[in-house]
């Protein structure tokens, strides 16, 4: 039985532990947290399975990564398959049609249509597109659940511990290291940045969403992912940097303006959560696969963590098995 050691709990590392895992690995997942908490970047995640949206400004190859993640993720925890909706202000429907221009899988909706996918939105909004193959999760618990999954598997959990400087440069114990943590494998790759996020959790009683909404603006595009017991993820910022430690001002206005714009019972809403993390990428925004010697890293999700890494797992899994190499994805080389 081929052994790994996986070194990441947020959702790059639990699919990767987890894929390699069903491949009949024998897996070690070591992490400097408790396992999946609010130190992962992953816990701040909007969890949209948007594989058609995001087409809107990535690349192609992210669409396919999404389609296929939708499998894993509806196999393995619970998903809410309803679909997300696009929408924008009347005076803003130019970007709607710039939107559509730029995606696929989706339906114009109008009038009572729109009215019956979310009828607090109803009268609200003239029209919308419908991406009705679309999901979402919450990201929290589905890392709860791939945590569980591990254990359940027989892999050995080692929350708490920080490799040091030494034991990374050193060769694995095991037959592979998948490397996935994110902004701190920057001693490794030095390619890596961070890109800020920002986001809210709201609760308010007064407005039902029955799937992810983004609303389309010009200055400050905005999605509101639905949670259970009347909260609201609102997110999020994308700034080009890697401070983490407070949400700024602007963002804080930005994002509470245009959630009370989607609707304006947010304005009454409680702020529960205020969530400030970085995400790693690449120079072009990119997810990739790279190899050092026994030591594969996955990392650079940029915003595309929940929608590429159970594919990503899958292509490394692959490569270790058969020396199958997706050159889209993937710099190993045998």
């Amino acid at each position: 039985m081929p052994s790994v050691e996986v070194i990441g709990s947020g959702v790059t590392g639990l699919t990767a532990a987890l894929v390699l895992a069903e491949r009949e690995f024998s897996v070690r997942l070591i992490t400097a947290s408790q396992g999946p908490d609010r130190d992962c970047c992953s816990w701040w995640a909007g969890g949209m399975l948007s594989f058609e949206c995001e087409l809107e400004a990535a690349e192609p190859s992210i669409g396919t990564l999404g389609r296929e993640s939708l499998a894993f993720w509806r196999e393995h925890v619970d998903v809410i398959l309803a679909g997300s909706l696009v929408v924008a202000p009347r005076r803003d429907q130019a970007d709607l049609d710039r939107f559509a221009r730029l995606t696929k899988g989706w339906t114009c909706v109008e009038g009572d249509r729109l009215a019956a996918l979310e009828p607090d939105l109803g009268g609200r909004f003239r029209r919308g597109l419908f991406y009705e193959s679309e999901g979402h999760l919450d990201p929290r618990r589905a890392l709860h659940s791939l945590w569980e999954q591990l254990r359940a598997k027989g892999a050995t959990l080692e929350p708490g511990r920080r490799l040091s400087g030494a034991e990374l440069q050193a060769a694995p114990k095991a037959d592979w290291r998948i490397d996935c943590r994110g902004l701190a494998a920057r001693d490794a790759l030095p390619d890596l940045r961070g890109v800020k996020g920002e986001m809210l959790i709201l609760r308010s009683k007064d407005i039902r969403l029955a799937r992810p909404v983004r609303l389309l603006h010009p200055r400050f595009p905005l999605y509101i992912v639905p949670r259970e017991e009347d909260l609201f993820m609102v997110g999020a910022t994308m700034i080009e940097t890697e401070d983490r430690s407070h949400i700024a001002a602007r963002s804080l206005v930005e994002l509470l303006s245009s959630a009370y714009a989607l609707h304006p019972a947010l304005g009454e809403a409680q702020v529960v959560e205020i969530g400030v993390d970085a995400r790693p990428a690449f120079p072009d925004n990119l997810p990739r696969i790279r190899r050092a010697g026994r030591t594969l890293f996955i990392n650079g999700s940029y915003r595309h963590g929940f929608l590429a890494s159970p594919a990503l797992a899958r292509r490394a899994a692959e490569w270790l098995l058969h020396g199958n190499c997706d050159p889209e994805v993937m710099d190993a080389r045998r």
